[in-house]
């Protein structure tokens, strides 16, 4: 954008992208006109800004009281979970950075809108763009400003200690003028006060941390050392909902981009980059009355026997008899009443490679709590998310077709799968084998060596593919010429696909931002504005003439994080965009030069050799859930 060529997408020029992007300039040069030098496009206007009066404490600030190293307090303690997640780690993660070189390539200084979420201290403390002086900048978008170093514990100045304690636990639902909270993008506002009362009137230095729970002041065992107050916010999706869901980047003059439906109708809705909390308040999961409407399905989902948010399933309530908050409560003192701060999702690769790269002894020496995080996330995969069941047709001996119907039934409360949709995806992988066990059939077979999934003309893949609307062939691009698939997450604005399994109770059928695309999910009931949560896939199994009966088929359900697909698309911008070796591209940084992580390679190269290592494999996928059936013997 702002008079880049395009990126080599193939049928002509992206008229609607463009004109934005003039308009947006546009914006810049008259601004220019009344200050020297021109500010830097700003694309967080919303929310509480840098320059902060009370700076966001690091996470070892917390880790005294609510980290333990007992067996029974390694898997509780808030600290001690949090460690190995995706959360505690955010800028230490390798995919996020190569994808963020490629977003600060497709237009630059929008590495603002990435590193907000990715690195709230360093962006609050006026270090990625804008510092604490309003209309000041920084040129920190490509995250060279950062203090600290990737293998460097969770202390203060290390800016690559992710998403922390005190970052969470001051936010809040209003701004300090009241202003509503904007759901979506870290267009968050934090509590900024200097001095916590709490509710006996006794003050405390600082913001007080909010949390769920109230106690008795003075008399409670359990009331913490520091300043608190109750907030019902965080026992609410909403405060999961402020990042977890994912708009277009947006500036004073708007969007950067909206929605084009793939008729070229522009929506004028900004572009949804993922909408795990919308499609979770579309679904029963957040509906009041869900017990009424669930009926029959008790019996068989007793899990579900009620309306859950975010934390019921990510951060579950142990049922330890050890359960405690800190190690000043005595054991058992949170019985039941402990939600333990996991944070867990479906990312099983990542955590390996930064407990590979930086966990170790001598670096942030959290082995184990990766290894936890790495556990928790395949039962969640195996065990909570997905069922699959298979049924075969009548079939008898000399017949020259199988029908298989699989069923896939999604149990999360949001669509399977959610989330950023680069590269992550979920497949059926079905295999018949004749009763000498030899394969007779398979679809979407995938090849662990080279990393290619086979998309056979009856392959069942659930996944989005957003794209950059393409005027001149009326079509949603998401390949360049050569057929390779991209990912330019800031420049999208169409969805050519959205074959992901909706939650139970979709509500959200008509909406644009919502609403499946290229695979129809029918309604729960003529007439009704619900869809189904499952997709039954059938398949024509061809069956050779002589082959020994019975015949077994196999369907197993599989989740990836990253598909070679992504892992080379980020690569190869990387090259394309001549992006220097990371110690080169930060070397004006007091920091460099780093010895862990990219050093001498760019960002983009790093990750895809860290793909291509043996020992941490090609983002290998991860089985859900298996059924099988046979069919008779004769």
């Amino acid at each position: 954008m702002f008079g880049r060529e395009p990126h080599r997408i193939s049928g002509g020029v992206r008229v609607v992208t463009y004109f934005r992007a003039v308009v947006l300039l546009a914006w810049v040069v008259v601004l220019s006109a009344f200050a020297q030098p021109a500010p830097a496009v700003d694309y967080t206007p919303h929310g509480t800004q840098p320059g902060l009066l009370w700076s966001i404490e690091p996470a070892d600030a917390c880790e005294g009281c609510h980290r333990g190293s007992s067996p029974q307090d390694e898997a509780l303690l808030p600290y001690n979970a949090w460690s190995g997640s995706m959360k505690a780690n955010a800028g230490r993660d390798p995919l996020f950075w190569a994808a963020l070189d490629v977003a600060n390539r497709d237009i630059p200084g929008v590495g603002d809108f990435c590193l907000r979420c990715h690195a709230p201290m360093a962006w609050f403390e006026g270090r990625v763009s804008k510092t604490a002086t309003p209309g000041q900048t920084v040129n920190g978008e490509n995250g060279c400003m950062l203090q600290g170093n990737y293998d460097q514990p969770d202390y203060k100045g290390n800016d690559y200690a992710g998403i922390n304690c005190q970052y969470c636990h001051r936010m809040m639902p209003k701004g300090p003028a009241g202003q509503s909270a904007a759901i979506g993008s870290s267009r968050l506002w934090l509590d900024d006060q200097t001095q916590c009362t709490n509710p006996d009137g006794s003050t405390y230095g600082g913001p007080c941390r909010r949390g769920p729970y109230r106690y008795n002041s003075g008399n409670d065992p359990l009331e913490p050392p520091h300043g608190w107050v109750q907030s019902s916010f965080h026992a609410s999706a909403e405060i999961c909902g402020s990042c977890h869901n994912g708009d277009a980047p947006e500036t004073p003059a708007g969007p950067v981009n909206t929605l084009i439906l793939n008729d070229g109708t522009d929506t004028g809705q900004i572009f949804p980059l993922e909408r795990t909390y919308s499609e979770w308040l579309r679904s029963d999961f957040a509906d009041a009355i869900f017990r009424d409407r669930l009926g029959d399905a008790l019996t068989t989902q007793p899990a579900l026997a009620r309306g859950e948010n975010c934390q019921d399933c990510h951060m579950r309530s142990s049922t330890s008899p050890d359960a405690r908050a800190c190690v000043n409560n005595p054991a058992g003192s949170r019985q039941g009443n402990l939600p333990v701060h996991e944070f867990v999702g479906a990312n099983t690769w990542v955590p390996r490679l930064i407990k590979a790269k930086y966990g170790g002894p001598g670096q942030l020496d959290r082995e184990s709590a990766f290894d936890r995080t790495i556990a928790w996330a395949r039962e969640m995969l195996t065990d909570r998310s997905a069922d699959v069941a298979v049924t075969l047709d009548p079939f008898v001996a000399g017949q020259s077709t199988l029908v298989a119907k699989v069923k896939v039934t999604n149990l999360s409360g949001h669509k399977l799968p959610t989330g950023y949709g680069e590269g992550r995806r979920m497949w059926l992988n079905v295999v018949a084998r004749d009763a000498a066990n030899q394969v007779v059939f398979e679809s979407a077979a995938y090849d662990t060596a080279t990393a290619v999934l086979s998309e056979d003309s009856q392959a069942r893949i659930y996944d989005i593919q957003q794209g950059i609307w393409d005027s001149a062939s009326s079509t949603c691009k998401v390949a360049d010429a050569l057929g390779r698939k991209q990912f330019h997450l800031v420049l999208n604005n169409c969805i050519a696909k959205d074959t992901r399994i909706p939650p139970l109770g979709f509500r959200g059928g008509s909406d644009p931002t919502l609403r499946p695309v290229g695979r129809v999910y029918p309604p729960t009931a003529p007439g009704s504005d619900r869809l189904v949560n499952y997709d039954l896939a059938t398949y024509a199994i061809a069956v050779p003439p002589g082959t020994a009966l019975p015949i077994t088929v196999k369907a197993t359900l599989k989740h990836q994080i990253a598909s070679r697909d992504y892992i080379e698309f980020l690569q190869r911008e990387a090259a394309l965009g001549s992006i220097p070796a990371e110690n080169t591209l930060c070397s004006a940084s007091p920091e460099r030069p780093f010895d862990v992580g990219p050093q001498n390679v760019n960002r983009g190269q790093y990750l895809y050799d860290l793909w291509n290592d043996p020992a941490l494999g090609k983002s290998p996928p991860e089985d859900m859930r298996s059924a099988a059936a046979s069919t008779g013997s004769r």
